[in-house]
């Protein structure tokens, strides 16, 4: 057990023949209480500070427990979000390509839709045409026909027919 100042203080040394000198070792024991209580209060400021630093390096070491631990959910969520992001991505650029393959074949069937119709409107083009070339031409035929050379002479007929009746009529007139 280690010694106190008190045990210093009240140590009792015996006597003997010529010993040394009882004032001079008593205040020498007096300096060595006062050095040794100032050792002691050191001691225990010291054994404070270091118990104070222990409780902040334990809360420190907490911190950076908790730290660790946040940069580590940290890295897994920035992980899981790319993944996230990729499989999106992914899922963006397929339902694209469908939707683009898509509208490709619509404007593809569109396209051909529209040549049969085209080729369906130049056959009546043509039908048309024809109908229209054998129409004229059957007019054609009917004006070179023969048939009004008599139909214009008989109107002149009748034209001179009507011509003497009227003047007939204006004639027996009063």
């Amino acid at each position: 057990m280690p010694l106190t100042p008190l045990d210093i203080h009240n140590k009792e040394f015996t006597r003997g023949f010529r010993g040394y000198d009882e004032d001079e070792v008593n205040e020498f024991l007096d300096q060595v209480i006062k050095d040794y209580e100032i050792v002691i209060r050191q001691k225990k400021e010291l054994e404070r500070e270091v118990s104070q630093l222990n409780e902040r390096l334990g809360h420190f070491n907490d911190i950076e427990t908790t730290l660790n631990k946040s940069i580590l959910v940290a890295q897994e969520t920035a992980e899981d979000v790319k993944n996230s992001a990729n499989k999106e991505s992914k899922l963006i650029v397929k339902e694209a390509e469908k939707n683009a393959d898509r509208i490709i074949n619509e404007a593809l069937e569109k396209s051909r839709r529209i040549n049969i119709e085209v080729e369906d409107m130049k056959k009546q083009a043509k039908v048309f045409k024809t109908r229209l070339r054998m129409l004229v031409e059957a007019q054609i035929d009917m004006i070179d026909n023969d048939d009004w050379d008599h139909l214009f002479d008989t109107e002149l007929d009748d034209e001179k027919e009507v011509k003497r009746k009227m003047e007939e009529e204006y004639s027996s007139q009063p």
